[in-house]
């Protein structure tokens, strides 16, 4: 694995036609962008793991409350 520090617009270049650039780093945080041809598959790891799901996961605490309001009885 190549491990490379950039500075927000930097860019680094993959092949001839993919370009990330870092567009802003905010504590732990770094937001990326990436130019890349129609044809070639762009995807954030977790979504590629669960490919049958939606393409948006629902956030975690709401998983937790979903669970929790299940468990519970309903007031009448």
């Amino acid at each position: 694995m190549l491990v490379l520090s950039r500075k927000v617009c930097e860019k680094i270049k993959l092949g001839d036609s993919i370009t990330l650039t870092i567009v802003k780093v905010s504590g732990d945080r770094v937001r990326v962008g990436i130019e890349a041809p129609a044809d070639v598959k762009v995807l954030r790891e977790e979504l590629e793991r669960y490919p049958e799901e939606p393409h948006t996961l629902p956030h975690p605490s709401k998983l937790l409350i979903e669970s929790d309001l299940r468990a519970l009885p309903l007031a009448s």
